[in-house]
């Protein structure tokens, strides 16, 4: 199924994350955040997290702390907490009834009251403490009852205690009913998504929180900042959906937006197509299970350079155009050769549309050589000297003997390295001085051996082979016409003969096999007479 991109508040606002955890029917994806079964260290975590107060939509209520300060000739304060009935007494003054009135209004209504008693004085109040309420959360919850929050919480802080939800609950259909029946139904992703505070409301005391279980979908691919299956919900439109899943990217061909939808029997499939004036300027409605496609641009913003490494005057990255360019146009503009570059070790690599799984050399990687055939290890061999992506390419026939029907045309992405000149050849294996040898053309296998002071005492001198730089490939020295810049030679090393106990440890292994045979024929004649 695909990835919902739930506003799944599995994130962890105590850490001032918000994740959003994603899946759809059965959820295999959607893990609840729960720290602990223990609500009380819950309740503990979610006492961390600091939320202010807009005093002109905070109601104050019995347990709030009021701070007030009365300055005049001398300073009078006052901490005081609102009493059951929303009351609260000040000396001198007396009593105040503050039930149900913003922050904002008890500030006014205070003020008023002092001024009533004390002249010429400057009132100061704040809401030094906030008090706790209690609400009840029900549906698809962990633990379904009531629960005590802080009197300042809105709803993203109590669903987002950890725990608390399942990898089921809706997030985007939320009823909220307060104690006197009044019910509303919040969708929490505008608030993640665009930040309107209008859809994640104050909670108060004795409201009921009721999140449904997750049951219609509707789903977004393509070209979208957030594609995804989302909660459906009732009379949205296409385009405020689009706005709430981050909006077109840059490459969104946005005039032919396909939206699938079901028939009425949930059996069959339709296609509507629209553009994106038509989604703006019409109310087009989501049904539920719709899926809408925003396809891409072709060939829209692509990159098209090759890049050239190594021995050019300005290496780095060229633009091309892809079926025109040339090899030896891109080195024209890269400033050419440099004095010491090899083309006979130059090469071009092909990054776009090389990559092939070969089943057989990877079965043939798993296997020891001792479980091969000689054709599959020659196989194998062969594959792991392949260079992926290298296009067959002679520099020295172009730049050099100026054959331009060789000339390669080049495709993005292409990579044109050319290494600096090995001017020698590389000795390894049984020779009396392994090294490098400075390069003379004309000398053959046997010279370069002589300059290197001979064969070694173990040296396998049958089986000389040559290494050739530029392709790497293994040849017989009798079968090399001519040798290279960068070529290597390898003299192998002619294998010990076994230890003498090896060989006399065996010998005994079969004789005493061997008498065995004997005794045994033996018996079975006796046995027949």
């Amino acid at each position: 199924m695909k990835n919902i991109v739930k506003t799944r508040l599995a994130f962890w606002i105590i850490f001032g994350q918000i994740v959003f955890a994603q899946t759809f029917p059965d959820y295999p994806e959607r893990q609840p955040a729960e720290l602990s079964s223990s609500r009380d260290l819950q309740m503990q975590q979610w006492e961390m997290i600091g939320s202010g107060v807009d005093p002109d939509e905070y109601i104050v209520g019995p347990g709030d702390k009021l701070f007030i300060s009365i300055i005049g000739i001398h300073e009078i304060l006052h901490d005081v907490i609102l009493n059951q009935e929303s009351d609260i007494y000040i000396s001198k003054v007396g009593g105040i009834s503050l039930k149900n009135f913003t922050l904002t209004d008890v500030k006014d209504k205070i003020k008023e009251a002092i001024n009533k008693y004390y002249k010429d004085v400057e009132v100061f109040i704040s809401l030094r403490d906030v008090r706790k309420i209690k609400v009840t959360l029900l549906g698809e919850v962990t633990n379904p009852g009531p629960v005590t929050i802080n009197g300042n919480a809105r709803l993203l802080q109590l669903l987002a205690i950890p725990g608390t939800m399942k990898n089921t609950s809706n997030y985007r259909n939320i009823r909220v009913a307060n104690n006197e029946g009044e019910e509303k139904i919040f969708d929490l992703l505008p608030f993640l998504r665009l930040g309107k505070r209008e859809n994640n409301p104050l909670l108060h005391e004795d409201d009921i929180i009721f999140v449904d279980k997750v049951d219609k979908t509707i789903s977004i691919d393509g070209m979208i900042k957030y594609p995804g299956t989302y909660e459906f919900k009732e009379n949205e439109r296409v385009i405020d959906f689009i706005t709430l899943t981050g909006g077109f990217l840059s490459r969104a061909k946005t005039d032919t937006i396909e939206i699938v939808s079901f028939n009425e029997n949930g059996e069959k499939q339709s296609s509507r197509f629209y553009t994106l004036d038509d989604l703006s300027n019409n109310k087009i409605i989501l049904n539920k299970f719709d899926n809408i496609l925003v396809r891409e641009i072709p060939d829209y913003f692509i990159e098209k350079f090759v890049r050239v490494e190594g021995y050019v005057n300005y290496p780095g990255y060229y633009k091309i155009i892809e079926g025109v360019t040339t090899l030896s146009e891109v080195i024209l503009s890269a400033g050419g050769f440099r004095k010491n570059a090899s083309l006979i070790e130059a090469s071009l690599y092909r990054t776009s549309g090389i990559t092939t799984f070969d089943p057989e050399f990877e079965r043939l990687k798993l296997i020891p050589r001792a479980d091969m055939t000689d054709d599959e290890y020659d196989y194998l061999k062969a594959k792991s000297r392949q260079r992926e992506g290298r296009v067959v390419v002679d520099f020295v026939n172009i730049f050099q003997k100026n054959l331009k029907n060789e000339d390669v045309i080049l495709m993005r992405g292409d990579i044109i390295t050319v290494p600096e000149a090995k001017n020698y050849i590389t000795m390894l294996g049984q020779i009396v001085s392994p090294g490098k040898i400075p390069y003379s053309e004309g000398l053959t296998v046997e010279d370069y051996i002589k300059l290197a002071g001979g064969y070694s005492w173990r040296a396998l001198s049958g089986d000389v082979r040559v290494i050739k730089a530029k392709t790497g490939e293994w040849i017989d020295a009798d079968d090399v016409e001519l040798l290279e810049p960068g070529d290597t030679i390898w003299i192998p090393e002619n294998p010990p003969p076994p230890k003498f106990w090896d060989v006399f440890t065996t010998s005994l292994q079969i004789v005493g096999q061997v008498a065995a045979i004997v005794a045994a024929t033996i018996a079975v004649i006796v046995a027949s007479r």
